[in-house]
């Protein structure tokens, strides 16, 4: 196998089959030793992590596979911290991608652009955000005009990601709800794939990639794969 990207949380790399793996580590992302699901900087280490992100994407990606949803999925090696995917490009040949964001509850990121208008931790209605990959630029998000603008996804197909972002974190957190947790948010991401360049799910769905409280407590992410996974 040939060594694709080494990103922040995961080492990618294809495969002779034409399919790639991921290689999950046990980076997370924050500031100063902090978690932060939403940041773009590597901000802490966690010994076993990245098992317990991939038992977490495991249990998820077969979920929402049952429920109809398309994914990159295919195999995951849980001691081997490693996950085997279908091939997905990126929406445009410019840029490093997007990631969508689904928010129930107004915080992070959300919080720092909106403040004057919006409490933390007030109720949002499942809100949907894109934003562009660009550590340099502070992940800028972007309007559906914009994206559209740029050649990066056309208006049919931004409402297809949205319904689709919408209808998988419902699940994710229809299945939290079922642990005593809710979700505040959830980032997503997504790609085209196959011959039809459908879109589907990719990356991961990881403890990294959600903010989770219980009794108005933020969860950790090691405590919200024993939460989920071992209760």
């Amino acid at each position: 196998m040939k060594k694709i990207y080494d990103g922040k949380t995961k080492t990618v790399y294809r495969l002779d089959d034409g399919n790639y793996l991921l290689k999950f580590k046990d980076d997370a992302t924050g500031a100063d030793g902090v978690f932060d699901p939403g940041a773009n900087t590597v901000g802490l280490s966690i010994v076993g992590l990245g098992r317990a992100g991939l038992r977490m994407t495991e249990y998820f990606f077969r979920k929402i596979n049952d429920a109809g949803f398309p994914t990159h999925f295919i195999s995951a090696d849980i001691e081997k911290a490693e996950m085997t995917v279908l091939p997905a490009k990126k929406f445009s040949s410019t840029g490093n991608g997007e990631e969508v964001i689904c928010r129930y509850r107004a915080t992070g990121s959300f919080m720092r652009r909106y403040g004057a208008y919006i409490k933390e931790g007030a109720e949002l209605p499942a809100l949907v955000e894109v934003t562009l990959k660009d550590d340099d630029r502070g992940d800028p998000p972007i309007t559906r005009d914009a994206l559209a603008a740029l050649g990066i996804l056309s208006y049919e197909e931004y409402d297809r990601l949205k319904d689709l972002t919408q209808k998988i974190s419902a699940l994710v957190k229809d299945a939290l709800e079922s642990k005593g947790l809710e979700l505040y948010d959830i980032k997503l991401e997504f790609g085209r794939s196959g011959g039809d360049n459908g879109i589907i799910l990719i990356d991961e769905i990881s403890a990294g990639n959600m903010r989770v409280y219980k009794d108005g407590k933020i969860v950790e992410p090691m405590e919200l794969v024993r939460l989920i996974l071992d209760n």
